[in-house]
């Protein structure tokens, strides 16, 4: 039997003009390149969205997001990659413990701010995971006001963030003690994390590329912006790292993924190696 779509629910054929134009407006509003060698994905979600506004042509929908914010947020929505799971890069984790929260709060009083932000944060694991590590492996963790902030591009991820229900793959990785500890248990093997622990976490939509939405966000003392450069060409990973260096506090923080470098787009950065991990900071 073939996998092939049937005809009825096959997505339909950008034109080669059409299909720039979609590549150009994702760009444009979030700075990840998209080209023809991912036709069939555009497509897909070019098509998956036609039907849900009732719009018949690409070009009609074309002229509709460029008017209708709210359809333009959801066609983002559609395009990003949420893809993660708990403890993910836990050796980024370690280091924030053993090393880089310790030699910062040489400088501050206990019950002062330490600010941590997730970016992107997915549906919530990235920033979850940060408050369960530092509960867990922290010990200093109640003699300071620590504020961890989650953002995304995806308004729908924000928002499956703050409900904070996650299915078993996510939590594969966490000790079954931290599992039992802070995840109520739901229905078909899916868990819920405990109301402590999603009120400790703020979490709100934000843009990388676009300074006006990080302007609210205030100053941070680390930063964790893990595997999202990678889908930017040099213009936008050089824009996206001004705002990241503008969001630090002197002497703060930044960790990337593991497959990107920061001495490659900035030099503004000064790059700092630690046991468990290389990270860039702000002088």
């Amino acid at each position: 039997m073939s996998d092939a779509p049937s005809a009825a629910n096959a997505p339909i054929a950008l034109s080669p003009e059409e299909l720039a134009a979609v590549c150009t407006l994702l760009y444009r509003w979030t700075g990840m390149i998209f080209g023809e060698n991912k036709r069939y994905y555009i497509e897909r979600r070019i098509t998956e969205r036609m039907k849900r506004t009732n719009i018949t042509t690409a070009k009609a929908y074309l002229g509709f997001i460029g008017v209708h914010l709210a359809e333009r947020e959801a066609l983002i929505n559609a395009f990003t990659i949420n893809e993660t799971y708990f403890y993910r890069e836990e050796h980024q984790l370690a280091a924030l413990s053993r090393d880089i929260l310790p030699e910062l709060v040489r400088t501050k009083r206990p019950g002062d701010l330490v600010r941590i932000w997730s970016m992107p944060c997915s549906t919530g694991e990235e920033a979850y995971s940060i408050a369960l590590w530092l509960l867990e492996n922290w010990p200093l963790v109640d003699a300071y006001n620590v504020e961890i902030i989650g953002s995304d591009i995806d308004t729908g991820a924000i928002a499956k963030a703050q409900d904070g229900h996650f299915a078993e793959r996510a939590l594969a990785r966490l000790p079954d003690t931290v599992r039992e500890s802070y995840f109520e248990p739901e229905h078909g093997h899916r868990r819920r994390i405990i109301q402590d622990l999603r009120e400790s976490v703020r979490f709100v939509a934000a843009n990388i590329i676009d300074a006006s939405s990080l302007s609210g966000l205030g100053l941070f003392d680390v930063i964790l912006c893990r595997n999202l450069l990678i889908y930017f060409d040099d213009s936008s990973r050089l824009i996206a790292a001004n705002n990241l260096f503008d969001a630090l506090n002197p002497g703060g923080t930044i960790c990337l993924g593991h497959s990107e470098s920061m001495g490659r787009i900035s030099d503004r950065f000064t790059l700092s190696r630690l046991p468990d991990a290389i990270v860039y900071r702000k002088p």
